[in-house]
């Protein structure tokens, strides 16, 4: 079974299994659930798209695709920090 790190601020790190993470994601939609996935790997990458594509998983380019619709929905993205 693969374990899921999970960082929370007050709380320190946590190990999590997915059968762990999934009853936490119950009642949100896959998109609502990739979004918020793909917003806090952004923050945690400082806004790096490359960086944030590698760990997601995504190219770059869909990576920016997704990016311009959330930003177009009116939701914050995070900004490249150096």
């Amino acid at each position: 079974m693969t374990t899921v790190h999970v960082a929370a601020p007050e709380q320190g790190a946590q190990f999590l299994a997915p059968n762990q993470i999934v009853p936490l994601l119950i009642g949100a939609t896959v998109d609502e659930v990739e979004r918020e996935l793909v917003l806090q790997t952004l923050a945690r990458c400082d806004g790096n798209r490359t960086r944030a594509s590698r760990v997601l998983g995504l190219s770059v380019r869909t990576l920016r695709n997704k990016i311009r619709i959330y930003a177009a929905s009116g939701i914050d993205v995070p900004a490249y920090q150096d």
